[in-house]
This record gives C-alpha cells, sequence and structure tokens, in this order.
C-alpha cells in the first residue's frame, strides 16, 4: 500500500469511528462535541469550513436542534478530519495506534467512558485529591487508570497515545509514581494532552515542582492523590449514577 492510500485508509476508518458513535449514541451532541474537543476545534472553525452559522453547530452540540442525521454528521466529521489535515494531521495520526493496534492495553488497570462530562472540581471531590495546578478546565467524558512504570519503561510514544482510548477530553490517572515528574515528561512529548491529569499515591507536598512546571506550560490540571486504588476507581466508574441523582 502507497503512502497516500495507508493515510486515506486511515482517514476513512477514523471517520467510520467517529460518525458511528455520534450517529448511536443517545445524546449525539455530546458525541459530536466530544470528537470536536478532541481536535481541538472551534465551532466557529467548522462552521465556517461548512459555510453555515456558528449557532447551527452549537445547536446541534447543545440539543436545541433535532439530531443531526447522517449526511449532517458525515460532513461535520469530514470537517474535523479535513481541518486537522490541513494543519499537519497530528490528531489524526495520533489516533492511528489505536485503531491499529491494543499493546498498550498491558498498561492500563482500568478505563471508562462517560455518557455526560465531569467537571474537574467533581473528580477532586470524588477521589479525594488536591489540585497541584489549576490549568485549563475542560469536560471530562472518561478516566483511565495507568500503571506509570509500565507505560513509561515500556511503551513508545506512539504506544502511549492509546492510553487514552477514543477521547483526550479525560483524567489519566497514574499509580506506582514516586514524584510525578516522569508521567508530565511523557505528556510532553506526545501529540495528545488529557484534559487532566491524576498522580495516584503520593500527597500535593511530594509532587514535583518540575512536575507542576510541566502542568502549568502544557495548561494540564494536575492532582494528587493518597486514596485507595479500588475506592477511587469504583468511585468513578459510579459517577454516571451520581450524575442523575444530583
Amino acid at each position: 500500500m502507497t503512502e497516500d492510500a495507508s493515510k486515506e485508509n486511515l482517514r476513512h476508518r477514523l471517520a467510520e469511528k467517529m460518525a458511528g458513535e455520534i450517529t448511536l449514541s443517545d445524546k449525539p451532541g455530546e458525541a459530536l462535541k466530544k470528537w470536536r474537543l478532541n481536535f481541538e476545534i472551534a465551532q466557529t472553525d467548522i462552521s465556517s469550513y461548512l459555510g453555515v452559522s456558528p449557532s447551527v453547530i452549537s445547536d446541534y452540540e447543545s440539543g436545541r436542534r433535532k439530531s443531526p442525521g447522517t449526511l449532517i454528521v458525515s460532513k461535520i466529521v469530514d470537517a474535523l478530519i479535513n481541518i486537522d489535515s490541513e494543519s499537519g494531521g497530528h490528531k489524526i495520526h495520533a489516533y492511528e495506534g489505536m485503531l491499529y493496534s491494543d499493546k498498550a492495553s498491558k498498561a492500563v488497570y482500568a478505563t471508562y467512558e462517560y455518557t455526560y462530562p465531569m467537571q474537574l472540581a467533581k473528580l477532586a471531590t470524588l477521589i479525594e485529591a488536591d489540585v497541584a495546578n489549576r490549568g485549563v478546565e475542560k469536560p471530562l467524558y472518561g478516566f483511565t487508570v495507568v500503571d506509570s512504570k509500565k507505560a513509561i519503561l515500556e511503551l513508545s510514544s506512539h504506544e502511549f497515545q492509546k492510553l487514552y482510548g477514543w477521547s483526550t477530553e479525560r483524567a489519566m490517572i497514574f499509580t506506582k509514581v514516586s514524584t510525578g515528574k516522569s508521567p508530565m515528561v511523557a505528556i510532553r512529548v506526545t501529540n495528545l494532552k488529557p484534559a487532566a491529569v491524576v498522580l495516584h499515591g503520593l500527597s500535593i507536598r511530594d509532587v514535583d515542582p518540575m512536575a507542576k512546571k510541566m502542568a502549568e506550560v502544557d495548561r494540564i490540571p494536575l492532582l494528587a492523590t493518597t486514596m485507595d486504588l479500588d475506592e477511587l476507581i469504583e468511585a468513578l466508574k459510579h459517577y454516571s449514577q451520581y450524575q442523575v441523582m444530583e
């Protein structure tokens, strides 16, 4: 397969994955918003590309407008992929490993996707965490608990990106950390950035100042918690229940 054909196949498979998730979701607007945030593309950029009013995209994402049909979803997905491709295709390339391999699974303790996003304050409360760096708050659409030593020592930067699952708008929770510096270094060299990083097993006073600095530079919220790992995972998995109750 030629390089151009390989790129086109990757784009096609990624578009199928995105469109399928959006159209099959019981909250297609939320799914659409999640993918737009994953690609770090503004509503105005999509609307400009498609030649529609920004309010159209906003209404679809918020649910104010009737759920988009397959044709509209396809156009929006193509717009996201094309806009990223025109700026270098960094996001598209980052998803390549997720489509073609599952080697990163050996470093993952648990992973979970949310239908309804969680706010950073709620995350901190649920896992009894202290905030080491506030960063730029984004909605969290899931979490991944990672064995820090395996991820850093055994995975290439390309494989490391697969730890995100299908949404970068998630909390990456690193266990078996000594200072927090190594996970932040690993994140710095990847194209994808998580919406939040949690250092598990550390009190906030034990977080390396350099880890805080890197989080500050990348504008990533950084939290630290010593909560029991099994209790932490259970609390986060039950978040959807809490959301409905609240």
